[in-house]
């Protein structure tokens, strides 16, 4: 960056009360969005208020630069790619500022999240109703911008239906509110004297003539299409009194919607809301053997008032069975079917919606063409919706460099037409050897269809410009719409002259001219396109790097590979009152730095690009796995499984190969070794951990926070209690022998748990064996001491490999410690046949309990009848790597024990990163999340059950309860 530039950026950083980043971590993971493209931008400004933004637009005007507005970053064609400053309102411009009950309405700024508005509406009855995949984490903004629409369209119309006022900021700073205007305002408007009168005169002058309204109707997609966003809707602005004899407003928010930023800079919306649909529903999933067979169905079930009527093809199926979030959620797949309908129908009250269901199956059973029809209620259907909505994402999960390409994935047509479009869209996919994946909005008439490319091959890039441009022709045939709901940006504004006619894109060139006469609101989008084929994530024919690694990335194709599995789809984004962990720091800052995908880009973009012999050797991937906790849940959660607990463990590795190892961390990745020294004597270890004078040292010695307490030594090591545990006398023949693994953190600190679980299984009538091995590993892998971590780990392979087996299980306590053998052994040890064999019969405590349950080998007359309320918090580790179940079905063992989870993600403790000064206010923000509140409100009667030795700890702190591990609640309730 130039020195000047320089200068410049650092002048305007002094006048903005928002943030102004330009440093290259930042303007590298702000170089892509969720689309195929990479632009690197000058700087990246967070701007607080109105006057921020207007001080941006006057240093892009001065400057010669350009501002793309960005909120969640979710978009597929490049909308919020570009070399100016990406202006991210997503931190400050997130308030709900008025709603109108009576009216309907509400007043948002842009960085509202969809589904979070819809949670503070639920309550007055009401609700925002275009609905898109990403909704748990995209902003309103972006809908505005993007014209979005989803799964709800058929019913509730797309954003440009919902948008009644936007206050906006015009490219020559003046602030303007653009809402419904008389015929009379209208001409009003075209007097002024300023930027906002000659925008109402241009538009009045070009669409005011018969010829031109005529040539837009003629020109532009079929009206029938409601979702449609090719270029500037000027067709829906002929519409309006002004250019009509109609009784329609003319409002400039249906132009603003679907410009994607190009035209004015947003900050608040005024939406119309629906009430909230009716109660009861059932959702119809008819299985087809053809996609054929599927879309000539949509028709016929579209004449049920259907909610909705979703389409996913095998291609989306399959990858559903291989991501642990969404296993749980295909339980109503029947067989192997080539395409899925989901048709939805909704009614006030059961007789009714059961009707309207019976009328559907009616239908379908006549057609014949589906050859199963399963009916889903309730959370059946919950759980089919957002196996659709990972859809797009799962996509990311193909290894390899070939990928299902976001180009023509956007196609609509009329209904009546969408059967003969796709039979002619697969016979000209077939001419290019393509099996394309096809994943619709097929009631609106809307395909996402997407080819899979290479595009870091030169003959690939050829053919994602041919195939796009075929397609284009076939829509235009159709009268259809290249681009259905997420927008032209840039990889489809190329086309919009073959769309609409040259004329009337001359048209909406000379009306961007008139709002942006200095071109700095997102150039190269909608008019003056910047070429699809250029600008891509990567560099075509490049050399690919040789990234050596010391943890096994094999599976994705080697550690590069495994951060290109990002796709941007930024899942990784949602809040916590959406569920689930990812991601824990994210949800603490938020700060797009923080999230998954930013570490994922990041780490892609400096093995790319760095010229270092080491290429992890950057400071700016330091910062940028720094609040990384590890809890694994992106390996899960993640619709592409990018694990970056895996990366930040090999970047760490990496990175102290050249820079050294910490003291501290040396210190937390041997805390085995100093808890075995330290319980030589351990009532003075402890006095000297929990005495407010030694423990202050201690901790200012070693980085430790001030306000944390440290863990205490148990009084006698498990090892060291139960010598002879394998030789008990059981009265009759023992049902099976297991053997506990003696985890480091069970083995010192919590002797008594492991007490509880011996003493537990032995009463069950389990065998239990214990054996010298080595600890687990946990603390050298989450220290990136990978190298120790490997020694372990093959010694520990060596010694159970012979013993293990699904007859002689291996059993553990700790998630943390446990699971290592079904993850991270897989990825360090040599002898990978034995890990993957251990890693099968490998079970984390409850696991174990859950399945001999299920065999019938424990029962609830083995308990206590006394009545208990318990509330369990899981480990992350658990529920990236199993899920919560287990524990929580163990727990209700006892018949009157009242189990609830507490819906919480990360504890923030993780393992060491709680402990760390520089971290401790993020630990602790992240527990008040909802781990802490849920635990206040808590009787105190109430059991507070965690598995976790650090969640234990964490709860501890923040809320000076004691949390049991379930293992200890149980036993304690054996008759």
């Amino acid at each position: 960056m130039k020195i000047a530039v320089k200068k410049a950026l650092r002048n305007i950083e002094q006048q903005l009360e928002g943030d102004l980043l330009f440093d290259n971590l930042t303007r590298s993971i702000y170089a892509t969005d969720a689309s195929v493209y990479r632009k690197l931008p000058l700087a990246v400004a967070y701007p607080k208020n109105e006057n921020d933004i207007k001080l941006l637009i006057r240093f892009a005007t001065e400057n010669k630069t350009s501002l793309i507005p960005r909120t969640a970053g979710t978009s597929l064609a490049g909308q919020c790619v570009g070399d100016g400053i990406v202006v991210d309102v997503s931190k400050y411009f997130t308030n709900i500022i008025k709603l109108d009950e009576e009216a309907q309405t509400v007043i948002v700024q842009p960085g509202v999240v969809r589904d979070e508005l819809n949670n503070y509406l639920k309550p007055f009855g009401l609700f925002f109703g275009p609905n898109t995949s990403t909704s748990n984490r995209c902003m309103i903004g972006g809908m505005v911008g993007n014209n979005s629409s989803g799964t709800t369209s058929i019913q509730y119309g797309v954003t440009r239906d919902k948008v009644l006022e936007l206050k906006t900021i015009l490219s020559d700073g003046s602030e303007v509110i653009f809402k419904d205007l008389s015929a009379e305002d209208f001409t009003r408007k075209t007097k002024l004297e300023t930027l906002e009168g000659e925008i109402y005169n241009t538009l009045f002058t070009e669409l005011a003539s018969e010829e031109v309204k005529q040539q837009i109707k003629s020109e532009f997609p079929n009206p029938e299409i409601h979702r449609r966003n090719t270029g500037y809707a000027i067709d829906e602005l002929i519409q309006s009194e002004v250019f009509n004899s109609s009784n329609e407003k003319f409002n400039m928010c249906k132009l603003l919607s679907g410009s994607e930023g190009t035209l004015a800079f947003s900050t608040q919306i005024t939406l119309k809301l629906d009430k909230l649909p009716p109660a009861e529903s059932i959702m119809v999933a008819a299985h087809f053997n053809s996609i054929s067979d599927c879309l000539k169905s949509v028709e016929s079930v579209m004449q049920h008032d259907l909610h909705t009527c979703e389409m996913m093809d095998k291609t989306i199926l399959d990858l559903t069975k291989h991501n642990k979030a969404q296993e749980a959620n295909r339980s109503f797949v029947q067989g192997e079917p080539q395409a899925i309908l989901m048709c939805e129908v909704k009614g006030d009250t059961i007789e009714i919606v059961n009707s309207k269901a019976d009328k559907l199956l009616k239908t379908l059973k006549e057609q014949a063409l589906s050859y199963a029809n399963p009916l889903l209620v309730g959370d059946e259907i919950t759980k089919a919706i957002e196996l659709r909505k990972a859809g797009l994402g799962l996509l990311g999960n193909i290894i390899g460099d070939k990928k299902a390409v976001a180009c023509i994935e956007d196609t609509a047509v009329a209904l009546s037409d969408l059967a003969n479009f796709i039979e002619e869209f697969t016979s000209l996919m077939k001419n290019y050897n393509q099996e394309a994946v096809y994943y619709a909005h097929a009631g609106a008439g809307e395909l996402h269809l997407r080819p899979i490319l290479n595009l870091k091959k030169k003959e690939d890039v050829a053919l994602f410009r041919k195939i796009t441009s075929d397609v284009a022709k076939l829509v235009k045939k159709y009268k259809g719409s290249m681009s259905g709901e997420h927008g032209d940006g840039i990889v489809r504004a190329e086309f919009i002259p073959i769309m609409i006619g040259e004329a009337n894109y001359e048209i909406l060139k000379r009306i961007k001219k008139a709002f942006d006469p200095n071109n700095i609101f997102n150039p190269g989008k909608i008019v003056d396109a910047l070429p699809m084929d250029e600008n891509l994530r990567y560099e075509v024919d490049r050399e690919e790097p040789v990234i050596e690694t010391l943890l096994d990335f094999s599976k994705s194709d080697g550690i590069l590979r495994e951060a290109e599995k990002c796709n941007g789809s930024g899942d990784c984004r949602k809040l916590p009152e959406f569920g689930g962990t990812m991601c824990p720091s994210y949800r603490a800052t938020r700060n797009e730095k923080d999230t998954t995908r930013a570490r994922a880009n990041a780490l892609r973009e400096f093995l790319t690009h760095s010229e270092k012999s080491n290429k992890f050797n950057h400071k700016e991937l330091k910062d940028i796995f720094d609040l990384c906790l590890n809890c694994k849940a992106c390996a899960s959660e993640c619709p592409s499984s990018v694990d970056v607990a895996s990366l930040k463990a090999e970047f760490l590795y990496q990175y102290q190969k050249e820079n050294g190892v910490s003291l501290r961390t040396k210190l937390f990745a041997y805390n085995n070794k100093l808890n075995q020294f330290g319980s030589r004597l351990p009532r003075l270890t402890n006095f000297i951990f929990s005495n407010d004078f030694t423990s202050s040292i201690l901790k200012k010695s070693f980085g430790i926070a001030k306000e944390r307490s440290l863990p205490l030594i148990s009084t006698k090591s498990l090892s060291k209690t139960t010598l002879n545990t394998s030789n008990k006398e059981f009265k009759n023949k023992y049902i099976k022998t297991i053997y506990l693994f003696n985890d480091e953190f069970t083995n010192f600190l919590d002797t008594q748990i492991g007490i509880d679980a011996i003493e537990l299984l032995n009463r069950l009538n389990y065998k239990v064996e214990l054996i010298n091995h080595e600890e687990s590993g946990r603390s050298f892998i989450s220290k990136g001491l990978l190298e120790e971590a490997k020694i372990l780990a093959n010694k520990n392979v060596q010694i159970f490999k012979e013993i293990i087996s699904l007859e002689t299980p291996l059993i553990g306590i700790e998630p943390s410690a446990i699971y290592t053998f079904k993850d991270e052994y897989i990825r360090l040890a040599d002898d990978k046949a034995s890990a993957e064999k251990i890693s099968k019969n490998t079970f984390l405590i409850e696991e174990f309990l859950q399945q001999e349950i299920k065999s019938g080998n424990i029962t609830s007359s083995q308990f206590t009848e006394e009545t208990k309320n318990i509330k369990f918090h899981g480990h992350c580790h658990q529920k990236a790597m199993s899920n919560q179940l287990a524990s929580f079905e163990v727990l209700n063992l006892p018949k009157n024990y009242k189990v609830t989870i507490i819906p919480s993600g990360c504890c923030g403790m993780a393992g060491s990163f709680g402990y760390e000064k520089e971290h401790y206010y993020i630990s602790m923000q992240i527990g008040e999340q909802t781990l802490f509140p849920a635990i206040r409100k808590a009787e105190v009667t109430t059991i507070i059950a965690a598995n976790g030795t650090s969640c234990r700890h964490q709860i501890k702190d923040g809320t000076n309860r004691i949390a049991l591990h379930p293992i200890s609640i149980l036993k304690d309730a054996l008759l």
